[in-house]
């Protein structure tokens, strides 16, 4: 593997930053997920936009412009002979000291991109579903950390997919300090009840999700379902008719049962289906060229 870092591909067992930068001492940087299907990088404009508000709203200079970062992923894809990919795409605030002041970061940020093949979930969730629990883990409050920040702390999360682990299954819902669904630890979430698609809302500190986006996009215009963005408690994900998660690593996959409720009949639903298939049929055609 060809690791991308400050303008250098590099073996991986090279792929070295310092013990003093402050996105390893504190968790000071910010990150993006990305996918490549079929040759092409999907919605990187998206994630780069993305990026940059991230940037932004923690004060952190990237260090390269969107057109140099979409050549240097291209580059580093090309260099690990890489069609298909999950990308990772890291900005750190760069060396400093023990301090937590980010004055004191005398160098500039550094600029990671990690490109490798991907399986979140086995192939046999997809097909038949995936059981989920509830975790106690609460999500930090979207007045004191935008969810929006794509942040490299990530304990938060952390912590609540531990518990997951522990339960026996992969993935686990979060709360926010209301009791309200927010989103899972790695992925956003949806429900479907009389045809009708809901999703948590911003407002309830759920994540802008790239995939998120996309597949609201995909059943408002494609699939002429309505979709609605409002609070969801954990009684309304019991009774739900169908119930399904998203992410750039997870794209689109159906969850039938929850801290021990079947969901409806125990099976991926009608709409869930029509969605996995308009999003890979989707992501098969569109993208920036590797190349």
């Amino acid at each position: 593997m060809k690791v991308y870092i400050d303008g250098r591909l590099v073996d991986k067992e090279n792929a070295k930053i310092s013990v003093l930068d402050h996105g390893l001492l504190y968790g000071d940087g910010i990150f993006e997920g990305i996918r490549a299907y079929n040759g092409r990088v999907f919605r990187l404009k998206e994630h780069l936009e993305r990026l940059w508000s991230s940037a932004k709203a923690i004060n952190l200079a990237v260090p390269i412009q969107k057109k140099e970062i979409e050549k240097a992923i291209i580059k580093t894809l090309l260099a690990n002979k890489l069609s298909e990919a999950y990308i990772r795409l890291i900005v750190t605030r760069g060396c400093g000291d023990l301090s937590i002041d980010p004055k004191n970061c005398t160098m500039s940020p550094s600029l990671i991109i990690i490109a490798s093949s991907v399986s979140l979930y086995p192939e046999e969730f997809y097909i038949n579903g995936m059981e989920v629990i509830t975790t106690c883990i609460r999500r930090i409050r979207q007045d004191s950390l935008s969810p929006n920040v794509k942040s490299l702390n990530y304990l938060n999360n952390i912590l609540a997919k531990m518990q997951a682990t522990k339960s026996g299954v992969m993935e686990a819902i979060m709360l926010n300090a209301e009791g309200y669904v927010v989103e899972c630890t790695s992925d956003n979430i949806f429900l479907v009840k009389d045809d009708i698609v809901y999703t948590p809302s911003a407002s309830d500190g759920a994540l802008m999700g790239i995939t998120r986006d996309t597949v609201i996009e995909l059943a408002k215009n494609k699939l002429k379902i309505p979709v609605k963005e409002e609070r969801i408690s954990v009684y309304d994900v019991y009774t739900a008719d169908e119930c399904f998660l998203t992410g750039t690593a997870a794209e689109v996959i159906p969850v039938i049962a929850v801290d021990s409720r079947q969901i409806l009949d125990g099976k991926p639903g009608k709409i869930t289906l029509k969605l996995i298939e308009e999003f890979k049929s989707l992501t098969r055609l569109t993208g920036i060229p590797i190349k």
